[in-house]
């Protein structure tokens, strides 16, 4: 019947050819069977000819070489015609031609103008090669407890930051301790802390000690487990990792450069990145659910770069600065990473007094550098010996403290950006 039908309008497009009705009547009939795409092809290449400002037939003609896999006359075709005014179908075709012939930057230009112009437009093929996934959407269908982890470290594997861990102590291993007499007073178990301070300094490590200590649910969450490329996805994969988390109670939520998720807003010249905020401010008041037993710790470097929002009370009401390891946390430290490596007659105070400024991560790298020193020596006489004091001292002279540079930059902040109180510590330390 089809066939009859067109056979008919090629018949009378013979008869009258410069019939424009009948022209696109049998285009579009031609156009929705497979087995006429090379007769259509003749059939507007002659058209074009005819009416060479028919953007119409131009796009339907790249759609027919589409489907005959000739990707370059596609992309030539592409790139005499302006990319705007072309139906966003026909732009996704081009994405395609691109991402094919391997120029990925220019076949992910066009997707994401056209994800610009209709957000909810999908491609597969350009989906599977662009669209950013969750680890939690990846996981929507598969057990979602592989997310969480029961960290086997403690406090007692953490080399001094005893204020950290007092305050951390008291806002929540002591109300899981007290739960009834915290209820009295209608205090909730859990809330936000945020650690800040220099890179390295154990934040991280804190954050798992804690879940650790009361042996609650691990989840970490990153960056790239939250951005999608599709609006509104962000929002809903950081809900929906929220809402897997309260159904862990006890649970620690870790948020690594947190900044990254929370930035002012008043920085940011996208909408999108503003809707994230709001949601993970939603989120931290737990406005539609509860968040009692969840734990949600923050760390970051630049806290300056901080939406004040995130600092009320109730969302990340504890902010502890974690300086740079003490004396006594230094050879605490020491004493710990040494353990299990051959080491005799360590004198910890000096080498402590030797490596100001020094973060944990800095002497985690001094300790390799003695390291090396020492495998180099033993694969020489092929005697293995124990690292000495002069090792480390001899390390500890060739490795810089990483700290300055951010302390550098966290003073200009606490001296002229201070109105709150809230780097008083920083200059606390620095004295």
């Amino acid at each position: 019947m089809h066939n009859e039908e067109i056979e008919q309008l090629k018949q009378a497009l013979d008869a009258s050819p410069k019939n424009e009705y009948i022209r696109s009547m049998l285009i579009e009939k031609m156009q929705q069977h497979n087995d006429y795409n090379t007769e259509l092809i003749a059939l507007l290449n002659d058209s074009i000819k005819l009416q060479p400002n028919q953007l119409s037939y131009k796009e339907r003609l790249i759609t027919c070489y589409f489907k005959e896999d000739k990707i370059s006359t596609c992309i030539i075709m592409a790139e005499a015609l302006d990319l705007d005014s072309l139906s966003l179908p026909t732009r996704s075709i081009i994405a395609k031609c691109y991402l094919r012939e391997g120029n990925n930057a220019q076949a992910k230009l066009i997707y994401e103008n056209i994800l610009d112009v209709d957000h909810e437009f999908e491609d597969t093929e350009l989906d599977e090669s662009f669209r950013l996934k969750s680890l939690f959407q990846s996981l929507e269908d598969e057990d979602q407890d592989i997310l969480f982890s029961k960290p086997t470290i403690n406090f007692s594997d953490v080399g001094g930051m005893d204020d950290v861990k007092r305050e951390i102590d008291l806002k929540i291993i002591k109300p899981l301790d007290n739960v009834e007499l915290y209820a009295q007073y209608g205090k909730k178990i859990g809330g936000g802390i945020l650690l800040y301070g220099p890179p390295g300094c154990g934040k991280t490590y804190i954050a798992k000690a804690t879940a650790g200590q009361i042996n609650a649910n691990f989840i970490s969450i990153g960056l790239d487990d939250i951005l999608d490329m599709w609006q509104g996805n962000s929002e809903k994969n950081l809900h929906n990792y929220f809402e897997l988390a309260r159904s862990k109670t006890p649970c620690v939520v870790f948020l690594d450069e947190v900044d990254a998720l929370g930035a002012k807003r008043s920085d940011l010249k996208q909408s999108a990145g503003k809707n994230i905020i709001n949601q993970f401010l939603a989120e931290l008041d737990g406005i539609n659910a509860n968040n009692d037993g969840l734990l949600i710790i923050g760390a970051t470097n630049t806290p300056w770069h901080l939406d004040t929002a995130f600092r009320r009370p109730g969302r990340f009401d504890r902010i502890i600065f974690v300086p740079p390891p003490d004396s006594t946390s230094k050879e605490a430290i020491l004493k710990l990473k040494l353990k299990g490596k051959p080491h005799e007659n360590i004198d910890y105070k000096k080498i402590a007094k030797k490596t100001s400024g020094y973060s944990g991560a800095d002497i985690n790298a001094m300790i390799d550098i003695a390291v090396e020193h020492k495998l180099e020596d033993a694969m020489t006489t092929g005697i293995p010996k124990p690292i000495k004091t002069k090792d480390l001292l001899e390390a500890a002279a060739k490795h810089k403290a990483s700290t300055v540079d951010w302390f550098t930059t966290a003073k200009n902040y606490a001296l002229f950006a201070n109105k709150s109180g809230l780097y008083d510590d920083i200059l606390k330390y620095m004295k």
